[in-house]
């Protein structure tokens, strides 16, 4: 709890004087009866009203006290300090065609990615992070966001089920999906922006070339990581039949080169992750990329809080006065 307005405690100083004026005067008082002596009332038992005499004096300090916390105005405050964090604004744009479904990495190929890309994001709490998804078409799953808690329920939802059901063209638009995600970060304010994009194939669709998208990218001062995943030779890929599942190996063909190319226009790296372990250890090389410093200074809310003082000054007041006109009523 904080004050508004700290320097009115300095008026309980002048309850000092006035607690020392009534000790005086209570001494100084002569009493209204006079009698011989009052050696025949010493063994009589005192009335509770000998105990209770002092009551209203003390109810009028605390309703005082009370007050003059009222005049310095109690507050309560959300306290947040500015603070100076580091973090950098990524996009990851990831491959979501039929051909993730692939087993060479357990469960999938997207899976795996999932998984990693998961303790990647968890692991980067001051960063702006938003996920970028593509087939033969690419569209914005999440925007830059450092609510990673709704961005993780956003990528957990993400299949391969759009390319398998039709509701996107199936394919690998490399370019596409390199230029979806600069479109979301060319207008940030960070000095570092990185794309981290991954794949399983080679570009075979889309109207904008990767090595395009890499040179836009680089004009906008965006980094690109690329990350080819699969295993080498063929990997094992579940076909539907009549009769279940039934695994068939395809030849794995990721476009090496381009991705090569891509990062190196970009400024950034290619990475191959060719089982769940390597593709873990990707994401840590890219997790050590330089952070930028930010400044964030945050808002408190205050609250004024002098409500339950008044009220108990209120209190007293009102029982001191009750019990002036009735218990301790005196008669002159």
């Amino acid at each position: 709890m904080t004050f508004a307005h700290p320097a009115y405690f300095l008026l309980l100083l002048l309850l000092v004087p006035y607690i020392i004026w009534y000790i005086l005067k209570g001494r100084k008082s002569e009493p209204s009866l006079r009698v011989s002596t009052t050696r025949m009332y010493a063994t009589m038992p005192k009335s509770y009203k000998v105990y209770l005499r002092h009551v209203p004096f003390v109810l009028r300090m605390i309703a005082l006290s009370l007050l003059i916390v009222v005049l310095a105005r109690p507050q309560s405050t959300d306290s947040w300090q500015s603070s100076e964090i580091e973090g950098i604004d990524i996009m990851l744009a990831v491959d979501v065609s039929t051909s993730m479904l692939a087993e060479d990495l357990k469960p999938n190929r997207l899976e795996a990615a999932k998984q990693v890309a998961a303790d990647f994001i968890n692991g980067r709490p001051n960063d702006n992070i938003g996920l970028t998804i593509f087939a033969g078409q690419s569209f914005t799953q999440s925007p830059l966001t450092v609510d990673h808690t709704v961005l993780l329920n956003l990528f957990n939802s993400v299949s391969c089920d759009m390319a398998t059901n039709g509701i996107i063209e199936d394919g690998t638009a490399i370019g596409l999906g390199i230029a979806n995600a600069v479109s979301r970060l060319k207008d940030s304010k960070a000095k570092s922006k990185v794309v981290i994009l991954l794949t399983d194939g080679s570009n075979n669709r889309g109207d904008i070339s990767p090595l395009t998208a890499a040179e836009i990218a680089k004009t906008y001062g965006i980094r690109v990581y690329t990350i080819g995943v699969g295993s080498n030779g063929t990997a094992p890929y579940p076909y539907p039949t009549m009769g279940g599942v039934q695994y068939i190996n395809v030849p794995v063909e990721i476009d090496e080169s381009t991705l090569q190319q891509i990062a190196k226009t970009a400024d950034g790296q290619y990475y191959r992750a060719t089982s769940n372990s390597k593709l873990k250890e990707v994401y840590e090389e890219i997790d050590k990329l330089e952070k930028t410093k930010l400044n964030v200074k945050d808002f408190s809310r205050k609250s004024e809080e002098y409500m339950p003082f008044a009220l108990w000054a209120m209190v007293c007041l009102i029982l001191e006065v009750l019990l002036r006109l009735t218990i301790l009523r005196r008669i002159p």
